[in-house]
């Protein structure tokens, strides 16, 4: 905040900085999305900032004019119609800030790294789509095509080709195929627990006509799960019941023996053969779904305490995005800037994955795509696990 009010007092009107006396309001979205465009294009480095309720004179002096509070969530918002009719996406932030014991409003644009922003869509008669301003000096002015065409080849020098780009499993060289050992998913605590239960059932099953069904279910019940847990009278609909529900009470212990105890950790890697930093890289990955082949969606919790208590936050946030769908499990992770000079982790904690012996013999594919702000076009790719 003390860097804006520095700028807010001090500044002087040019590519990166632009003062306005009001707020823009529902009569000046035109000029808004203008002026965005023609900031967002500017020839300058670091953030944008547009001021609200200050004007400027030629000799530098400056008024400031309190902007209503109802300008900072305005409908539409101001976010929304960046995202509505400018790309490609654009990140702009409005917040106020107080000089003088008046409040004014500042726009700041971020990251205008894929310059040229354009209308995406038509907003008036005379801000059509395709339409794209540039800040030169103080002023905005409408881009033409040689303007845009210097842009383009600037972005096209400084761009990663996506053929420079190679991702595989590590190793002393990086491998597309990567073998993975399989697991007996009988030994899950539910699945045991639930063999224990069944067992039970039947014993109280073939019994039931004879009149010993108590004893015969007391001795089962302690020949299955000895002396550590009491024996409890339950009817058959019971024992049903907690069967269905197995998979849940067992739920944290069968994460602890897929994730912890039996887990496989995935990891890849990313090497960037280009002349170019890759900027905002982000990658995600696709797999078929089975059942037989468990991802981890976030990190199993820890048995501390005589209970199962959650990760902090932290490690949470350092394990990729999981989302499971019934045909296909994606994953993504952002990666941020990928220099040149070596290869780049991908993944800050491994995936964590448990391949059950139904799957044992066979592969599957794994399809990636990198993207970047400057890559040209996203690297897509293929890969395979073999159990």
């Amino acid at each position: 905040m003390n860097r804006l009010l520095k700028i807010a007092r001090s500044a002087a009107p040019g590519t990166g900085v632009q003062f306005r006396k009001t707020a823009y309001g529902n009569s000046g979205l035109r000029q808004f999305l203008r002026d965005v465009l023609a900031m967002a294009n500017a020839s300058t480095d670091g953030p944008r900032l547009i001021f609200t309720g200050i004007e400027t004179d030629a000799q530098g002096n400056r008024r400031f004019h309190a902007i209503d509070r109802d300008d900072f969530s305005g409908k539409p918002s101001y976010q929304s119609l960046v995202a509505d009719f400018i790309e490609p996406p654009l990140r702009i932030r409005y917040k106020p800030i107080s000089i003088d014991g008046k409040q004014v409003g500042v726009y700041e644009i971020a990251n205008c790294g894929d310059r040229p922003y354009m209308m995406r869509a038509d907003f008036s008669e005379t801000l059509r789509r395709g339409d794209a301003y540039l800040r030169v000096q103080d002023g905005a002015f409408k881009m033409g095509r040689r303007q845009l065409q210097e842009l383009f080849e600037e972005r096209f020098n400084e761009s990663v080709a996506s053929e420079n780009v190679e991702i595989g499993f590590p190793g002393e060289i990086m491998h597309k195929i990567l073998k993975l050992p399989t697991t007996d998913l009988s030994q899950l605590p539910s699945a045991q627990a639930a063999e224990k239960l069944r067992l039970l059932l039947e014993a109280r099953s073939k019994v039931a006509a004879s009149g010993s069904e108590t004893m015969v279910a007391r001795l089962t019940h302690a020949r299955l799960f000895g002396s550590d847990r009491p024996y409890e009278d339950r009817s058959p609909e019971q024992l049903m019941h907690e069967i269905q529900q197995i998979r849940h009470i067992h739920r944290y212990e069968d994460e602890h023996f897929l994730y912890e105890q039996q887990t496989q950790e995935l990891q890849l890697m990313v090497l960037n053969q280009g002349q170019h930093v890759i900027e905002n890289a982000s990658l995600s990955l696709v797999m078929p779904n089975h059942n037989a082949l468990y991802v981890a969606s976030r990190l199993p919790r820890v048995f501390r305490d005589k209970r199962w208590l959650p990760r902090p936050v932290g490690e949470h946030d350092q394990y990729p995005a999981v989302t499971l769908k019934d045909d296909a499990i994606h994953v993504s992770s952002a990666l941020g800037d990928i220099s040149t000079d070596a290869p780049a982790r991908v993944f800050e904690t491994p995936l964590k994955v448990c391949i059950g012996n139904e799957l044992k013999g066979r592969r599957i594919e794994i399809r990636y795509a990198l993207h970047g702000s400057n890559l040209r076009k996203p690297a897509k790719g293929r890969l395979r696990l073999q159990f």
